[in-house]
């Protein structure tokens, strides 16, 4: 019998350990190149957060001093809300020129004033303008601590206008965080009234202000079209029509004859507290949509949760004030309660879509025993619940009326 000949045993070992050597450090490379990508990813999820809190809890505490602070003492607030929109304006502009100058760095959207345009906006901006001037309002007469659970009741009014408005039902759960946030609020006004701060009128600043709130997301769904669902055109539009709004309001309110007589009408730093307090109030809408596009819609919640805490705790801090127990509940129920409901409302809606994937998917199943496929391609279109994205499960695009994307004095 012939015997075959024998290889090169040696060789091939050696070969076989060079292609181990080199898969083994190609996984460290991957491994390494993994980690590092994670490390920036967290690195600028860390950053935004921080950017945004920053931005928002300052923004709060620079409006509560131009607003009441003793310095100053104007009492005009329509026109510094006035002037926040007019520098929202001017900012749109200087945005506008410089995406044209370095389009490769900064993109934004062309403005111009058309004004059929401004008349499809016009009803947002009647909301929009009650909105931010409830808001400055509630924050005028009561303080920081306090503002959060004054303006606390935005989610209840959204789970009642989503009933009567469309006719839509709010699960068991839904509707007890909300009653954990009502039973915040009272008892925050009950405390407030014991320490015997509490302000009626800024109460009811702050429950219009969480109203107007409400009705500007629902106006915002129907107007966005108007400006092809561009969030900067509309922002450009609104307060466009904002600071033509507020002139005659500022004249039928006697805040013209309070500017002509406030003494520090021509000082450089009243002129920059304001003008900055105006870029705050038109980056927080930017890094809230930042926020919500680095982590997502129940992450910002959470995250806004948070901020309002920490808000609350720091205007504590600074005022030296001493609270009761119960106080510090109430805040507790009004955020406990928030973040609950942007919980149920996230999972209510993962489900949903789920449930959603999976009809399709037997209707698609079911038409292709039947060689009906054309009729499967058009269901995208026709059912309303199957026209969800990944990414946008957290919210009912169908009848939800919370906000897609925070305003601007989202704070």
């Amino acid at each position: 019998m012939r015997r075959m000949p024998r290889g090169n045993s040696s060789g091939a070992f050696k070969y076989s350990r060079v292609a181990q050597s080199g898969y083994n450090y190609g996984l460290r490379t991957m491994e390494n190149v993994q980690q590092e990508s994670m490390l920036r990813k967290s690195l600028k999820i860390a950053l935004v957060v921080t950017a945004y809190w920053v931005v928002s809890i300052t923004m709060v505490f620079l409006n509560k001093y131009l607003l009441s602070g003793e310095e100053l003492k104007l009492e005009a607030p329509l026109f510094i809300t006035f002037y926040q929109c007019l520098v929202s304006v001017l900012l749109c502009l200087l945005l506008r020129l410089l995406s044209r100058l370095m389009p490769g760095v900064i993109s934004f959207p062309p403005v111009h004033l058309d004004k059929k345009i401004s008349r499809e906006v016009l009803p947002l901006s009647v909301v929009f303008v009650g909105m931010i001037t409830f808001n400055n309002l509630c924050l005028k007469y009561v303080g920081v601590a306090f503002y959060t659970v004054g303006r606390s009741l935005t989610t209840v009014f959204n789970v009642v206008l989503t009933y009567f408005v469309l006719k839509q039902t709010t699960s068991l759960k839904a509707i007890l965080c909300c009653l954990v946030i009502i039973s915040g609020f009272v008892l925050g006004v009950d405390q407030e009234g014991a320490a015997g701060t509490l302000s009626v009128i800024g109460v009811i600043f702050g429950v219009s202000a969480s109203l107007f709130v409400c009705l500007n997301s629902i106006l915002t769904k129907k107007v966005l079209p108007c400006v092809d669902s561009n969030v900067w055109r509309l922002t450009y539009y609104n307060n466009i029509n904002a600071v033509i709004l507020f002139i005659p309001l500022i004249l039928i309110f006697g805040e013209a004859s309070i500017l002509t007589n406030f003494p520090h009408l021509t000082s450089s730093k009243f002129w920059g507290l304001m003008t900055l307090s105006g870029f705050f109030g038109f980056a927080i809408g930017y890094i809230t949509g930042l926020q919500i596009k680095v982590t997502s819609p129940l992450t910002h919640n959470i995250s806004g949760t948070a901020k309002a805490c920490a808000q609350t705790v720091l205007a504590v801090v600074f005022s030296h004030d001493i609270k009761t127990a119960l106080w510090w509940l109430s805040n507790a129920l009004v955020l406990g309660g928030s973040a609950a409901y942007t919980k149920v409302r996230h999972s209510e809606m993962q489900k949903q879509h789920k449930e959603s994937k999976k009809a399709l998917a037997e209707m698609k199943m079911e038409d292709s025993k039947n060689g009906d496929l054309n009729k499967v391609s058009e269901w995208p279109s026709t059912v309303p619940l199957l026209g969800f994205e990944e990414q946008d499960s957290a919210k009912d695009k169908k009848g939800s009326l919370e906000e897609d994307r925070p305003t601007v004095n989202d704070v």
